[in-house]
């Protein structure tokens, strides 16, 4: 169990995991479960923190195939510029390592936006607290678990 997975069981939401053997060498971890559990790279998001105009951080929540457009997220909350977080930040604040890192059960709940794209699928997948662990639910679901903001982020 992982706090994300927690997360999920607590709002009683319908949720299913799926877990693969995950290879050190991976270079993305999204398109490697894509690819692993045999499912459209585009139902697959990841799960990026950023900080916002040099102090606050920030989650973004875009799909695997894409890159996230710093100055669209920036402007979704309300900051003047956003930039990529420090690898330790990320880790010491939401609690799970890089590659792992859940938009659900952070250790401080941090402002969190989600990729228009996911309302486009029933279900998307994302990260469930480590590597080689995903969680499919509801992008609405994601969404009010997360508190998170629906924006157009993708670059």
């Amino acid at each position: 169990m992982t706090p994300a997975i927690n997360s999920a069981k607590r709002a009683g939401i319908a949720f299913q995991v799926h877990e693969y053997t995950h290879e050190p060498t991976a270079e993305s971890y999204g398109m490697e479960a894509a690819e692993k559990l045999g499912i459209a790279a585009e139902q697959v998001f990841k799960t990026l923190v950023l900080k916002l105009d040099s102090k606050q951080l920030a989650v973004g929540v875009v799909p695997v195939t894409g890159q996230l457009n710093l100055k669209q997220i920036a402007k979704a909350a309300g900051a003047k510029k956003a930039a990529m977080a420090q690898p330790d930040e990320v880790e010491r604040t939401t609690g799970y390592v890089l590659g792992g890192v859940s938009p659900l059960g952070q250790k401080k709940r941090l402002a969190t936006f989600i990729d228009c794209s996911a309302d486009a699928f029933a279900t998307i997948y994302v990260s469930a607290g480590r590597r080689g662990l995903e969680i499919e639910l509801a992008p609405k679901d994601l969404q009010a678990l997360s508190q998170a903001q629906l924006a157009p982020i993708l670059a």
